[in-house]
């Protein structure tokens, strides 16, 4: 085969579809109609001599060789991508006027940005930050370089990702500081109790919780579970200030990364204390593209991000 006669653009056409695995949806994230796709499926079927694409009852489902070509060629994208960049050598921060986009849980926007966009009022005053929440963006989002970075607690990442630990949290429990489970906070007590569960807070939009599908739950049911015990859920939310004042309106218990119950620790209305029983640490990630691993002013980014999370 001569690489010379190949469109490059049908490689996109095929990551793309295989992504999609429906010629009319690639067709649109393409922004080409639907015949032009279909014409591209059709030489690339002829490019590799093979079907790429098969119609099941299941929908269009790719062949075992596009599979294995997928990976390969998704790194030469990428690779492609990441040389064809401009990339400003010139970088002066107090000069700078880019627009950082960030996802971020609401957990890290309380903690975090708050130290991040102090630190960024005094050096680099024109900078803007776009922050989104985890249902607004993919990993795809991250890797393609849409996303700046994305800054949550991760379970499972994309090898690809490029990523730095900001810091290991434990965990605390948060309620009025007149609920009765204080006079004697034990492990018993804390199971009699009433409680706001807030979530992992991973990509895309979530389905509704189940309180007995534990292995959903995450870190503080998982723990209770281990110890053969459950906690009375009484609402679930995705939102961490949700959370918090809930257990202040409702006498509710929530328990969370102490960060964040640490928002409330200077409030005379609300208590903090310790899990009665051991919850392992969580680790805040950020996570950014390779497209953007080697552009200055990401480099600068990520360093001001790296600062702001120690002073928290």
């Amino acid at each position: 085969m001569n690489i010379y006669n190949i469109d490059l653009n049908l490689l996109v056409a095929f990551d793309v579809l295989l992504r999609e695995k429906n010629v009319t949806k690639a067709a649109g994230h393409l922004g080409i109609t639907q015949p032009a796709m279909s014409n591209s499926l059709k030489r690339l079927r002829t490019l590799l001599n093979d079907p790429v694409l098969v119609r099941t009852s299941d929908g269009m489902v790719p062949t075992e060789r596009a599979l294995i070509l997928a990976p390969k060629i998704r790194q030469i994208l990428l690779s492609t991508k990441d040389a064809l960049q401009q990339v400003d050598a010139d970088f002066i921060p107090e000069q700078s006027k880019r627009v950082y986009r960030i996802m971020a849980s609401d957990y890290a926007a309380s903690t975090l940005l708050p130290k991040l966009l102090e630190q960024l009022s005094t050096i680099a005053s024109q900078t803007t930050i776009d922050i989104m929440t985890p249902s607004d963006v993919t990993f795809r989002d991250v890797e393609d370089g849409k996303i700046d970075m994305a800054i949550n607690l991760f379970n499972e990442l994309p090898q690809s990702f490029h990523q730095k630990v900001l810091w290991r949290d434990s965990f605390s429990c948060l309620t009025r500081v007149d609920n009765p489970v204080l006079n004697d906070f034990n492990l018993a007590s804390y199971l009699a109790s009433k409680h706001v569960w807030v979530s992992k807070t991973g990509f895309g939009v979530g389905l509704g919780m189940n309180p007995k599908d534990v292995q959903k739950l995450g870190w503080v049911d998982e723990a209770l579970a281990r110890i053969g015990k459950h906690r009375d859920i009484k609402v679930f939310t995705r939102n961490y200030h949700v959370a918090m004042q809930l257990a202040h309106d409702a006498q509710l218990i929530a328990t969370l990364p102490s960060k964040a119950a640490e928002v409330h620790k200077a409030d005379p209305a609300y208590a903090v204390l310790a899990p009665p029983f051991d919850i392992p640490d969580i680790e805040l990630k950020m996570i950014w593209s390779p497209l953007l691993h080697h552009e200055p002013s990401h480099i600068w980014f990520r360093q001001q991000v790296v600062s702001a999370a120690q002073l928290c």
